[in-house]
């Protein structure tokens, strides 16, 4: 079978992704090679690595691979060693890499695009005999809790330096490539998913609620969520997502349900039924660069939205209720009561059906047949 496009990205299936959610649109143009995720970090010795580990180990069975090899993408779970910032591991990484992605490479008639949503892939970039290389930067590496900053850093300078063409998800994201190679494509939203109405979740508490999915981590504002959460004793705030930070704090409340994740498909049956959206992040520079797909989300599914000040929202701020601080977050929490109307709803709805996925795929594909 021909590879049109080999792509390193983050583990296909997990909750999906900007590069998934394109990827996903160009299935039907394209043969496409998915090679999960090559790692930016150490391993901790801690229980949530142990099971990650766990459970790449089982990924990469003989059995397990190969079938996959038969998926549309077709994906390849790399045998590969996470410490990027030793140059051994690295060489040995490439090795190890080259002589399981190369056989499959060599197969096809065609040369493909290699495109990487990881700087780790780096190392491979010229050794694989594609036509062009793509890096599609949806964050600030240099400022994403969890990853080895520092030698991700080096690789991601070397990656823009290899790549023809560089996509950035937001135009700050943009401006740390040369502009003469540099395009921004926002996100997309799946419009149909998150818009078509849905019942409520079984575990969706009654009341007035306030709800936000997504990672509760660093970039998380804890403390603000706490003093508004505090102010507002009778709403409930409803927080899905993994846990990657010490959350003790919203535990002292008790109203403030943590969740924990949920799949994909279930989020509009949540995000469509509790009265206000949230996003609560902190000041820091991977929120100044970031562009969050759940904006979209939100408003496709039509609830108000309460967020906190961050890039992102421009062009979008006559929709967003923004806050700088608690006492703002609760009033506009409390003014958001007033915006429940079926017209304000298909007002924030319709801000946001032209930028579908679909729609930013055919972006892309245009973007990648002038390579």
């Amino acid at each position: 079978m021909n590879i049109d496009m080999l792509v390193f990205g983050e583990d296909w299936g997990a909750h999906p992704s900007s590069t998934q959610h394109l990827i996903n649109h160009l299935i039907a143009q394209q043969q496409i090679l998915w090679v999960n995720s090559l790692g930016l970090r150490r391993p901790r010795l801690d229980c949530r690595d142990f099971f990650r580990v766990c459970k790449k180990l089982s990924a990469m069975s003989h059995r397990q691979a190969f079938e996959q090899l038969q998926q549309q993408p077709r994906l390849l779970n790399p045998i590969s060693l996470c410490w990027p910032g030793n140059k051994t591991i690295r060489q040995i990484n490439r090795r190890l890499l080259l002589k399981q992605i190369n056989p499959l490479v060599k197969a096809s008639a065609v040369q493909p695009i290699l495109w990487t949503s990881l700087p780790s892939a780096v190392d491979l970039v010229g050794h694989l005999g594609e036509r062009a290389c793509v890096y599609y930067c949806g964050d600030d590496f240099s400022a994403l809790a969890g990853v080895d900053h520092q030698p991700v850093a080096e690789m991601e300078a070397e990656l823009a330096e290899k790549s023809h063409l560089i996509i950035a998800a937001s135009d700050k994201l943009a401006l740390k490539f040369p502009a003469e190679k540099t395009v921004t494509l926002n996100h997309g939203v799946d419009y149909q998913h998150f818009s078509t109405p849905v019942n409520a979740a079984k575990d969706l508490p009654d009341g007035l609620t306030a709800g936000f999915y997504g990672s509760i981590s660093s970039w998380f504002d804890q403390q603000l969520i706490y003093q508004v959460a505090n102010r507002l004793p009778h709403w409930k705030f409803i927080l899905i997502g993994p846990i990657q930070t010490d959350v003790s704090l919203l535990k002292k409340l008790n109203n403030v349900y943590l969740l924990g994740p949920r799949p994909y498909s279930q989020l509009p049956s949540y995000s469509q039924h509790w009265y206000v959206s949230i996003l609560p992040f902190s000041k820091n520079r991977q929120i100044e660069a970031c562009n969050p797909l759940k904006l979209r989300e939100y408003l496709a599914a039509g609830r108000p939205i309460v967020s906190t000040s961050f890039p992102a929202l421009k062009g979008f701020e006559s929709l967003i209720n923004i806050a700088e601080d608690a006492e703002q977050f609760v009033d506009q929490l409390q003014h958001c009561l007033l915006y429940q109307d079926e017209e304000q709803k298909q007002t924030r709805q319709a801000s946001v059906m032209d930028d579908s996925w679909q729609s930013k795929a055919q972006q892309l594909k245009q973007l990648l047949l002038a390579l």
